[in-house]
C-alpha cells in the first residue's frame, strides 16, 4: 500500500492473504483543495442506487399512508419507519402495465425493467435491461463491482415455474441485457468474500479462507501502517469500519458452525446461513452497508424472498406459508397474517436505513448519499394485479431529494416514471425508460403543507 502525504487514493485497499479490503471515505482522501470545493465535489461522487424487492404484494388497506401529503401519520405496515420517516417517501397509484397478464413471474421480471417478459418455458427467454444495470453502466464503472445482486432464497429451480413462464423470471431481478439475467447470491459468506476477498477463482478463495481464521487477521500489518498516517478522526472512522467488518464476519462464522447441527434445514435456504430469517436478512443488509461504505459498489439489488415463496415466519407468529396466505379469498385472518409479514419486511428495511443514517460520510451520512427503492411488482396478491403498487423511496441522493412525504397520484402512473427519476437523481440522464411518460417531479419539489 502506498500512502500519499497529499491525499490518500479513494481506491486504497488493505491487502493480505486472499484479502483486498476497500476503505470508507476518509478526510485523507479529499484532494488538496478548498473545503468549499471539496464539499461540492464529494456528493457528486457518492451517489448510490439500491433496490429491495418485496414479493407478492401486500394488504394495501394496512400499507397506504392516511396522510395526503406527509408521513406524519404512518399506516400500520409502515409504522417501523417512524425513526427514519424524514428520509422516506411513499408513492401511491403506480402501476406496471407490462406485467399483465397478472403472474408472479411477471411481477418480479417487470419490477426493474417495466417491460413485458416473453412467455416461454425454455431458454429463449427475453425481457429488457433493468434500471439497476442502466445505472451500473455509468455510476458502477469506477468501483470494483459494477453492481451487486443479492437474494434471500436458494434459487435452484429451473424450467417452467409460473403459467408458462421460465423460472428465470422469478429468480433474477437484474438483467444486464434483454437475454442476460444476472444470478443473485443468498449466501453471506460468498458475498463477504466477494466484497473483501482478493478475487481469483472459487478454488483460490477457498484455499485462502482455509489459511486464515479471519479476514482482518491477514491485514493487521497494513492496518497498523495505515493508522500511523491518519489523523484522529480518520483513525476512528477506520476503527469503526473494521469493527463492523469483524462483527459481520463473526456472525457469518457462527451461522456456519450452527448450521452443522441443523437437522431440519430449510430447502429454500443455502447451507451455512442463519436459521433465523431476520438474522439472515440483517446480515445481507449489513453487507450492503459495508459495500456502500467502502465504495466497493454503488448499485445493489436485493430480493427479500422469491415470488411464490412458501417460507414461513414463526419468529413473528406466522407459521403459515407466505404464498398460500396471499390467496386469502378475503379471509380477514389470512389478510392479517399477510400484513404481519409485510410489516416484518418493512421493519428490516427500516433498521437498514437507520444504520445508513447513523454512518457519517463526507458532509452528511451514508443515507444522505444513497437512494433506495423498496416495493413490489404486485399490488393486491389475491387477484394478481399490478396496480397501486406498494412503493417507498428512501435516501437523500446527495442533496437531490427530501423525505417525509406521501405522493398520491389521482390516475394510475407508470412505475417507469419513478425509475427514470431515480436514474436522473444519481446522474444518469435518459429521455425515457420503458413505458415512462415523464418523471416524478414531486420528489424534487419543496414540500408544502
Amino acid at each position: 500500500m502506498i500512502v500519499s502525504k497529499k491525499a490518500l487514493p479513494r481506491r486504497t485497499f488493505l491487502r493480505g492473504l486472499g484479502t483486498a479490503m476497500a476503505l470508507p471515505l476518509l478526510d485523507a482522501m479529499v484532494p488538496a483543495m478548498s473545503s468549499q470545493a471539496a464539499s461540492a465535489a464529494a456528493p457528486e461522487r457518492l451517489r448510490r442506487l439500491g433496490f429491495v424487492y418485496m414479493p407478492m404484494g401486500c394488504d394495501l388497506s394496512r400499507w397506504t399512508p392516511p396522510g395526503s401529503t406527509t408521513l406524519d401519520t404512518l399506516s400500520p405496515t409502515l409504522e417501523p419507519l417512524a425513526p427514519v420517516r424524514d428520509h422516506v417517501s411513499a408513492i401511491s397509484n403506480l402501476e406496471l402495465r407490462n406485467a399483465y397478464p397478472g403472474t408472479h413471474a411477471t411481477s418480479n421480471a417487470s419490477f426493474l425493467s417495466a417491460a413485458r417478459a416473453k412467455r416461454t418455458e425454455s431458454t429463449d427467454y427475453e425481457l429488457a435491461t433493468t434500471v439497476d444495470q442502466v445505472a451500473a453502466r455509468q455510476i458502477g464503472q469506477q468501483t470494483r463491482l459494477p453492481s451487486l445482486e443479492l437474494s434471500m432464497d436458494l434459487l435452484a429451480t429451473v424450467g417452467q415455474c409460473d403459467n408458462g413462464y421460465a423460472c428465470v423470471y422469478q429468480n433474477s431481478l437484474s438483467w444486464s441485457s434483454p437475454t442476460t439475467p444476472l444470478p443473485a447470491e443468498a449466501h453471506p459468506r460468498i458475498v463477504f468474500e466477494r466484497l473483501f476477498g482478493e478475487g481469483g477463482s472459487a478454488e483460490d478463495r477457498r484455499a485462502a479462507l482455509k489459511k486464515r481464521a479471519s479476514l482482518l487477521d491477514s491485514v493487521t500489518g497494513e492496518i497498523t501502517r495505515l493508522r500511523s498516517t491518519l489523523g484522529p478522526e480518520d483513525r476512528a472512522r477506520v476503527d469503526r469500519y473494521l469493527d463492523s467488518v469483524r462483527e459481520v464476519e463473526r456472525r457469518i462464522q457462527k451461522a456456519e458452525i450452527d448450521s452443522k447441527d441443523d437437522t431440519l434445514p430449510d430447502l429454500d435456504r443455502p447451507d451455512g446461513v442463519p436459521a433465523s430469517y431476520a438474522e439472515h436478512a440483517r446480515l445481507m443488509f449489513d453487507l450492503q452497508a459495508l459495500a456502500l461504505q467502502g465504495d466497493v459498489t454503488r448499485v445493489i439489488t436485493f430480493q427479500l424472498a422469491r415470488e411464490t415463496s412458501n417460507r414461513t415466519y414463526p419468529e413473528i407468529g406466522v407459521p403459515d406459508p407466505h404464498h398460500p396466505l396471499t390467496h386469502h379469498g378475503n379471509d380477514p385472518e389470512k389478510i392479517a397474517k399477510v400484513a404481519k409479514i409485510n410489516q416484518f419486511h418493512v421493519s428490516l428495511f427500516a433498521e437498514f436505513l437507520a444504520r445508513l443514517a447513523a454512518t457519517p460520510e463526507g458532509d452528511g451520512s451514508l443515507l444522505d448519499h444513497s437512494l433506495y427503492l423498496y416495493g413490489s411488482g404486485m399490488g393486491n396478491p389475491n387477484v394478481h394485479d399490478h396496480a397501486n403498487l406498494p412503493i417507498l423511496v428512501a435516501g437523500g441522493a446527495a442533496g437531490k431529494m427530501g423525505g417525509n412525504r406521501h405522493i398520491r397520484y389521482a390516475e394510475p402512473t407508470p412505475l417507469a416514471n419513478l425509475h427514470l427519476t431515480l436514474l436522473d437523481k444519481v446522474g444518469v440522464r435518459l429521455d425515457s425508460f420503458a413505458d415512462s411518460r415523464g418523471m416524478v417531479d414531486e420528489l424534487s419539489e419543496p414540500l408544502s403543507i
